[in-house]
C-alpha cells in the first residue's frame, strides 16, 4: 500500500480542514495517509510514497513551520511525487496583478527553502470572520470589500472549491500508485 504524508501549516484553521478532506479523499483511493501539522512532529520524508504540503498565504507569506520542515526535508524527496498546496482568497480575484503576486509568492516561497513540487495546486481559502478579533476582523472586511468580497463579518464564507479538490487528491493518487 502507497504511503502518502499529507503535511500542512495553518493560522486560522481553514488549511487543517482542507489537508484532512485531501487525506480522507486518498483513504478512499486505499493509500496509507497520515496528516501532520508542521512543527508537531518531524516526519520522515523516507517513510512515504507521496508527499503533500499544504500552507496558507498572511500578509504575503507562509507559516514559519512548514518552511522550516522543508528546508529540513526538501533534499530527501528524490524523484517522489510531491504537491503544493497554496491556499489563499487572492485566487478569487481576477486581476492579473494579483495573479501575479500570488504566482511570486509562491515561486519566492518554493525557491526559499529549496524544492520544485511536482505539482503546485492553488486553492481558495475562507473568510472567518466569527473567528477573528477585533482588529483582524476589520482588516479583513476592508481587504474583502475592496476585492469585492463578503463584508458581512457576523458569519464565515467558505470559498474551497472542495470538489475540484476532490479531483486534486484523485489525481495525485494516480501520480503516487503510478510510481
Amino acid at each position: 500500500m502507497n504511503r502518502i504524508l499529507v503535511l500542512y501549516g495553518t493560522t486560522d484553521g481553514h488549511t487543517r480542514l482542507i489537508a484532512q478532506s485531501i487525506a480522507d479523499n486518498l483513504l478512499k483511493g486505499s493509500f496509507d495517509v497520515d496528516v501532520v501539522q508542521a512543527g508537531a512532529s518531524d516526519p520522515r520524508p523516507v517513510d512515504y510514497d507521496g508527499i503533500i504540503v499544504a500552507a496558507s498565504v498572511h500578509a504575503g507569506a507562509y507559516q514559519k513551520t512548514v518552511g522550516r520542515w522543508l528546508r529540513r526535508h526538501a533534499a530527501e524527496f528524490g524523484a517522489k511525487p510531491t504537491a503544493f498546496v497554496s491556499v489563499s482568497l487572492g485566487i478569487l480575484q481576477k486581476d492579473p496583478k494579483v495573479t501575479a503576486d500570488l504566482n511570486a509568492t509562491v515561486a519566492k516561497f518554493v525557491d526559499g527553502v529549496g524544492w520544485r513540487p511536482t505539482v503546485t495546486k492553488p486553492v481558495a481559502g475562507a473568510l472567518l470572520y466569527t473567528q477573528y478579533n477585533v482588529f483582524k476582523r476589520w482588516i479583513m472586511r476592508r481587504i474583502a470589500k475592496a476585492a469585492g468580497g463578503e463584508t458581512d463579518t457576523s458569519r464565515d464564507y467558505d470559498y474551497t472549491d472542495w470538489n475540484d479538490l476532490r479531483e486534486f487528491s484523485g489525481e495525485f493518487g494516480r501520480r503516487v500508485a503510478a510510481g
